[in-house]
């Protein structure tokens, strides 16, 4: 199983280091019903990245992502596949990263989070971590590396549940700051969110360019055995 949590390390530290995501923690968190939303909030991101996850464990294990315990050969292709989107991905944002620092903006829905209902909290998780133009095909990717690992199912959903802790780090820190500071928090979260919205174009041009560079290695490192 430890080769198979190694797999992932990397994988899991790229959907934790989302700036969006938690700045949409911080935001939550300073509404009203912060106490109520921002747990609702990390729930619905973990939710997201466990399902997907496990759904990729199903496909793995029905579809023979393992043969003799070595990776198949549509799991080479998928990651292939997967590192190349994360590539184009990563130029694009690079190109539209703003030249001034004082021109980063937040998504217009950011602006109406205060309004939103807890259902709605919860759905944004689900959506921030499982619809991630990033984080949804590093999970796959992720998944696929488990089934193909060549582990029994139960260390399969262990290394899984590794990962999702993991991926789960940086929307849980402002929570747990929130939750062990109390007013003290406030200044600690708005520096956070100010530093992630002035950077959060490069950090994930960067992101996905260095993931998807890795991903484009293994899924040829599988083609090429």
């Amino acid at each position: 199983m430890g080769h198979a949590v190694g797999d992932v390390l990397g994988l899991a530290a790229g959907v934790a280091v989302s700036p969006l995501p938690i700045v949409a923690m911080i935001l939550v968190l300073a509404t009203p019903r912060g106490r109520l939303n921002g747990p609702l909030l990390a729930i619905g991101w973990i939710l997201g990245l466990a399902v997907l996850g496990a759904i990729m464990l199903v496909v793995g294990g029905s579809g023979g992502g393992s043969t003799d315990k070595h990776p198949a050969t549509w799991v080479g292709a998928l990651k292939l596949a997967l590192g190349v989107l994360l590539v184009l991905f990563g130029a694009r944002q690079w190109r539209r990263r703003p030249t001034d620092a004082a021109q980063a903006q937040l998504p217009q829905w950011m602006a109406a989070i205060d309004r939103f209902t807890p259902v709605k909290v919860l759905a944004l998780g689900l959506a921030l971590s499982a619809a991630n133009a990033k984080n949804a095909p590093l999970t796959i990717a992720a998944g696929v590396s488990i089934s193909s690992a060549g582990i029994p199912v139960p260390q399969q959903i262990v290394t899984l549940a590794v990962f999702v802790l993991i991926g789960s780090t940086g929307v849980l820190a402002p929570l747990g700051v929130y939750l062990l500071m109390g007013e003290r928090a406030k200044n600690v979260l708005g520096n956070w969110r100010d530093w992630a919205v002035l950077h959060n174009v490069a950090v994930m041009a960067v992101l996905f360019l260095v993931l998807g560079l890795k991903l484009v290695g293994d899924g040829v490192s599988v083609l090429a055995s």
